[in-house]
């Protein structure tokens, strides 16, 4: 394993590798706070010292962020006036109004309006936006599934969508089915599209084996920046 060292610039901490790469690059996890950079073997310390120094409010910006990301998603959503849901990787506020009609969800561009009867539960409200998420995920996979099936070579004979808690996505190869995680409705849409190229490409390789990477490396070049983003992994060079 390359040596390691560690680098502080002020409140952040910066674990430095040494690796066969050209440039220096910085790469933030915002969920966990961590913060590590790969440098040129032969370079000097004090040159990515400078180099992080240069980038200290990009990195800031972004560890901020990852910290009100999980600050969000430890807390109990309550649907209200004022909250925020991500929507295909954009931060919406949510406006909630009580109408004496079926409930629905309706989107503008920068706000979610939420229309449920008066006095609706948590749970109803709640209700309401999953089953909007879902159909957005139904709008757009079935358009993304016929266009890989023609470039893969493949053939997906029926999908679904469902919350997950640990995967962004399933393949039953014998049934040729895939199924996506609801939570996919709140990456941006480049997520989706991998996520669904992923699963396609188990009909061809069920395993995650090296030629299961190639397949992925020629059907879908950009798959690793996109796992990254994901993750939620930020990644500069």
């Amino acid at each position: 394993m390359p040596p390691k060292h560690i680098i502080q610039l002020d409140d952040i901490e910066i674990e430095i590798t040494r690796k066969s790469v050209k440039n220096l690059n910085i790469r933030i996890y915002p969920s966990s706070g961590r913060v590590a950079m790969s440098i040129p073997k032969r370079t000097d310390l004090s040159v990515a010292e400078d180099f992080a120094r240069k980038k200290y409010s990009w990195i800031k910006k972004h560890l901020n962020k990852g910290a009100v990301q999980k600050a969000r998603k430890t807390r109990r959503l309550s649907y209200q006036d004022g909250e925020i849901h991500p929507v295909w990787g954009r931060e919406m506020v949510l406006s909630v109004n009580e109408v004496n009609r079926p409930p629905r969800v309706q989107r503008s561009e920068e706000k979610l309006s939420l229309m449920v009867r008066p006095e609706s539960s948590t749970e109803k409200r709640e209700s309401v936006l999953i089953e909007w998420y879902r159909t957005e995920l139904k709008r757009e996979i079935p358009k993304l599934i016929e266009n890989w099936e023609r470039l893969i070579g493949v053939n997906v004979r029926e999908f679904g969508v469902k919350r997950m808690k640990t995967r962004w996505g399933t393949c039953n190869i014998r049934a040729k089915r895939i199924w996506l995680s609801l939570e996919l409705a709140k990456k941006d849409p480049k997520c989706l599209e991998y996520v669904v190229v992923h699963e396609m490409v188990h009909l061809h390789e069920r395993l995650h084996n090296k030629r299961f990477y190639r397949l992925m490396d020629q059907f879908l070049p950009d798959w690793r920046e996109r796992d990254k983003l994901l993750k939620g992994e930020t990644r500069i060079c």
